[in-house]
């Protein structure tokens, strides 16, 4: 009768342990996080919830959540923002003719409307609006850091919002460190819709 207690009494102990290691690996690789606004509409919507994978490499389409403090200069401690990747180290990014281009050749962009690629691009707030811009007018104009750019530096990332007409990106206050990512967002199987899920989950390249 002890022994079988014991026994019993070791198994639900090693269960605990077993289940505390897995909490901590899962944690560790794997978390998630409430998405807060529309900026990335209509791939994610206010409230959402997404898996964010801290160790998963950026690629240029990815879907990422970084702490803003410091890149965004009206961002305050704990202001984590939700943007899709759109130039990489080393890329020219620049937007003419109501079309993006990523060095020299036009980006298709099928994950948000025509709308959305075109007038919603624009850079446009209440000191000046820019139709067709690059990295250079908007460093040269905008930007409080990342001053005389020309390109995306090495280790940096220009990101923008899905919903790119209300988006506060890389338009208005410049990079993204790679150091400031929390991770790629991916979303749960059973929100929005299949679409959405595609335009998160699969465009990274």
């Amino acid at each position: 009768m002890n022994n079988r207690i014991f026994k019993n009494s070791l198994n639900f102990f090693v269960y605990i342990i077993i289940g505390v290691v897995l909490y901590f690996i899962i944690s560790h690789f794997i978390t998630t996080v409430k998405v807060e606004g529309n900026s990335m509409y209509p791939n994610l919507v206010n409230k959402e919830r997404v898996i964010l994978f801290p160790q998963a490499k950026v690629k240029r389409n990815s879907v990422i959540v970084f702490d803003a403090h410091g890149e965004d200069p009206k961002a305050v401690n704990n202001d984590d923002y939700v943007k899709r990747v759109i130039g990489m180290p080393g890329d020219h990014i620049s937007f003419k003719n109501h079309q993006l281009y990523i060095n020299g050749e036009d980006v298709k962009q099928n994950y948000i409307s025509k709308s959305q690629q075109q007038q919603g691009s624009e850079y446009s707030n209440d000191n000046g609006h820019l139709k067709d811009w690059n990295i250079a007018t908007l460093s040269e104009t905008k930007w409080e850091y990342n001053k005389n750019a020309t390109v995306v530096p090495k280790g940096e990332y220009f990101v923008m919002g899905d919903n790119r007409a209300i988006s506060n990106d890389s338009r208005y206050w410049g990079f993204v460190k790679q150091d400031k990512i929390l991770g790629v967002a991916h979303t749960l199987p059973w929100s929005t819709n299949k679409t959405a899920r595609h335009n998160i989950n699969d465009l990274a390249e």
